[in-house]
């Protein structure tokens, strides 16, 4: 069932208008919800295939559907019309301005109104990519005042890596944080990268969604999970790359692969006079979870990220030594 989150006027006779997709069984379920959210940042598409895939099980067997589920594939339509990762004209970004105020502008409205929609839910996904620049391993971002709460329902959400820290994807002015603040379980999804989908992360991150909903009495059908995530508490353990001269960048390694000390990652060269400018090499032992994917790179862009240490446990998961 569509309805309508919140709408509001434009110039011109336009509207602008957030919808979700309600499901739920033929009974009136039981109760118990999750909230499948994406579509904040308008440049970041994989969660539209995950909305997609997750109606599509469901309609194939609505008889195990028991509670609610709802799906907002869109909370920045404007973004995603264009393709834009924040509020086109705003130049906002729309993830700065929850929980939101029924009394303020047009932004801080819809987003107040997005808060007060999901609340009540006992569980929400939002589900990121990445941006043009990084593409990442599945994961889940939690901040640390929720991390005793949230990783036991992130261990089960079918994702490679929990990262727990202070990032700006998970502090206050998120929609995760404004939710978590009103008692609704929310898990922060990033995978992938920018303007692209990647198929075989929304099937994983599917099959997450559907533990997660096992797990809150929404779903009584068969689930399965085949990637229990490696969890980093300690911010010491993840190393930044960044570049150390500008230039074009071409990677030798994939994310997911495991490193020694001084593997190369890739090489920022020079087109014009056919140089190589830099070797760009893991200072430590780890895994590989975030790794540049846009060729141009000025000094000091952002290279890779490297979960130091943990290579049993990486090895698991099918990382090798490339």
């Amino acid at each position: 069932m569509i309805e309508t989150v919140t709408q509001i006027g434009l110039p011109v006779d336009e509207q602008l208008c957030i919808k979700k997709n309600r499901l739920i069984p033929d009974d009136g379920g039981n109760g118990r919800r999750i909230s499948v959210i994406t579509g904040i940042h308008g440049d970041e598409l994989e969660g539209q295939y995950v909305c997609w895939l997750v109606q599509q099980r469901i309609q194939k067997h609505p008889e195990c559907l028991k509670g609610t589920v709802d799906i907002y594939p869109a909370m920045n339509p404007f973004g995603i019309d264009s393709v834009t990762r924040g509020i086109p004209a705003f130049d906002l970004d729309m993830n700065r301005i929850f929980p939101g105020d029924t009394d303020g502008d047009m932004n801080e409205y819809i987003a107040a109104r997005i808060v007060e929609d999901i609340t009540g839910s006992d569980v929400a996904v939002d589900i990121h990519a990445s941006n043009i620049y990084l593409t990442e391993i599945p994961q889940i971002r939690i901040n640390k005042i929720t991390a005793d709460r949230l990783i036991p329902l992130a261990k089960k959400a079918n994702v490679d890596f929990v990262w727990v820290h202070d990032a700006s994807t998970v502090l206050e002015s998120t929609l995760a944080y404004a939710l978590n603040s009103r008692s609704v379980d929310t898990l922060v999804v990033e995978m992938g990268v920018g303007m692209r989908i990647t198929k075989e992360y929304g099937e994983q991150l599917t099959d997450g969604i559907f533990c997660l909903m096992k797990e809150k009495g929404i779903w009584s059908g068969d689930v399965h999970t085949d990637h229990i995530p490696i969890v980093c508490v300690d911010p010491d353990e993840v190393e930044f790359l960044n570049a150390q001269v500008s230039g074009v960048f071409v990677k030798t390694r994939n994310h997911g692969a495991l490193l020694r000390a001084r593997d190369e990652i890739g090489l920022i060269i020079d087109p014009l006079q056919g140089t190589v400018l830099d070797r760009v090499v893991s200072p430590c032992e780890g895994w590989l979870f975030t790794v540049r994917e846009y060729p141009l790179v000025d000094q000091g862009s952002l290279m890779a990220r490297i979960l130091k240490g943990h290579m049993d446990e990486a090895r698991l998961k099918g990382g090798v030594i490339q």
